[in-house]
């Protein structure tokens, strides 16, 4: 596939090193000739230096052949990326999609408007950050979380603590425990994160200290699962925001609307505080001062609250943020984390959930890349690997017979089905049909193979 990269900046960038390695033709245009440079550098993809908004220069790129543009330009105009991305579309590339910095640009009335004018997606890094927050203050017992179906099947990530019970037990014999536990518990583990690498498991795969258990759930058994990990729902009602930045401002609004009994934020610099008075809700405390102070965060109360979120523009500082929060005794404690190398020294740290505006937009672009047949990608903090959801094609080879029969790929596998109003967990003996939806677990070089299977 010939993809087209408009923008060499953090998103740009990942996004050009995840998809040369998929095999793809990448070419990567920017006006910065040093985030040309540093990414030449550092990854097997072409470049072009120039304004990306300019016909010869997108000539140039290839767009006449381009199955996808990706106009991912970091400006605070927006305009950059939406109008690359049409005139794109105009040169003859297949899909273009575009980043965008207004949140009002995704109503459904605009998206139709953009739709027409040849937009296939446009995508805003900071929206989906603060959505995915939002969503792991609500799975609060788990590390990371996603549902399928409006959670007919749902799939959560459990640390192990040196208390956990499932210390030294294997696959088979956690799966049993369960099951005696309460009848038609049904859940399967779907991957295993140990020391930085994905395991894909088998049933006598034992567990170790500090894994990261994948496991996926039909929603009556996910209770059952809970209770037998220890894992108790935390009730958030006091939430504090560290950090005033865009991701900051648009949790607290949403978090306002859910009636909480507290929501604070904090930033260091006053004339956003007075800025963020103005926008946010009355329900929204705002503090000035600095959250890399102790005693200031002792003043401010931060033992009395239930979550705390640190989206200051600074990695270090909401990594230490959350573990002084963790200290004070704070259950649930969630870092935007931008270095991916920061991300696994996070989780070791007692960082409950990271957040990498990186993944999440990669989750949503690599979509492209793939048949039709994928409703959904994600990546999971913790893992390399891609979570994707598929409907089954009629006469595909995922239909053709039982699953330990259809020789599917070795480094995936399938975690549950749902089929109509139904949904159950998938075995060696399950048979997809055709319409199926079917969660997948996959390491990146088995995504391929996937992808041709549901066809």
């Amino acid at each position: 596939m010939k993809i087209i990269i408009e923008g060499a900046g953090q998103v740009g960038s990942h996004l050009a090193r995840m998809l040369s390695q998929e095999a793809n033709d990448i070419t990567v245009i920017d006006s910065d000739a040093a985030l040309i440079r540093a990414l030449s550098s550092s990854a097997d993809v072409a470049t072009l230096q120039g304004p990306p908004s300019t016909i010869s220069l997108l000539k140039d790129a290839g767009c006449a052949q381009a199955d996808l543009f990706i106009a991912v330009n970091p400006s605070m105009d927006q305009s950059v990326n939406i109008v690359s991305a049409l005139l794109a579309k105009k040169l003859g590339t297949k899909r273009a999609i575009a980043r965008i910095d207004d949140e009002a640009y995704l109503a459904p009335e605009n998206k139709l408007l953009f739709k027409d004018m040849g937009l296939d997606m446009m995508f805003f890094p900071e929206k989906s950050a603060s959505d995915e927050i939002v969503d792991m203050l609500r799975h609060s017992a788990s590390t990371d979380s996603m549902d399928f179906a409006r959670g007919k099947l749902q799939l959560a990530v459990f640390k192990l603590d040196d208390d956990s019970p499932l210390l030294d037990m294997n696959v088979a014999e956690f799966s049993h425990a369960v099951k005696n536990m309460q009848e038609g518990a049904d859940f399967r583990i779907v991957a295993i994160s140990r020391a930085g690498k994905t395991l894909i498991p088998s049933f006598d795969t034992t567990f170790k200290y500090h894994d990261y258990l994948y496991i996926i759930s039909c929603r009556d058994g996910m209770p059952a699962l809970m209770k037998y990990l220890g894992k108790d729902k935390v009730d958030i009602r006091r939430v504090m925001i560290l950090g005033g930045s865009e991701i900051g401002e648009m949790v607290a609004t949403r978090l306002a609307k859910q009636k909480l009994d507290d929501v604070k934020i904090i930033d260091i610099n006053s004339a956003r505080c007075r800025q963020l008075s103005e926008n946010l809700p009355d329900e929204v405390r705002v503090a000035c001062g600095d959250v890399r102070n102790t005693d200031f965060l002792q003043e401010e109360d931060m033992r009395g609250y239930q979550a705390v979120l640190a989206v200051t523009g600074n990695d270090e500082t909401n990594i230490l943020s959350c573990v002084v929060a963790k200290k004070m005794g704070v259950p649930r404690v969630i870092a935007q984390v931008e270095n991916l190398e920061y991300i696994r020294l996070a989780e070791e740290m007692g960082v409950d959930s990271v957040v990498n505006k990186k993944l999440i937009t990669a989750s949503r672009i690599f979509k492209f890349t793939l048949s039709d047949k994928v409703r959904s990608v994600r990546y999971m903090s913790g893992t390399d690997a891609e979570v994707l959801e598929y409907t089954a094609a009629p006469g595909s080879r995922i239909t053709k017979g039982i699953l330990k029969d259809i020789d599917f790929p070795q480094d995936a596998i399938i975690g549950g089905v749902i089929r109509g109003g139904e949904s159950f967990i998938a075995v060696g003996h399950s048979h997809i049909e055709a319409y199926d939806r079917v969660a997948v677990f996959a390491l990146p070089d088995a995504v391929k193979e996937v992808d041709k299977m549901f066809r």
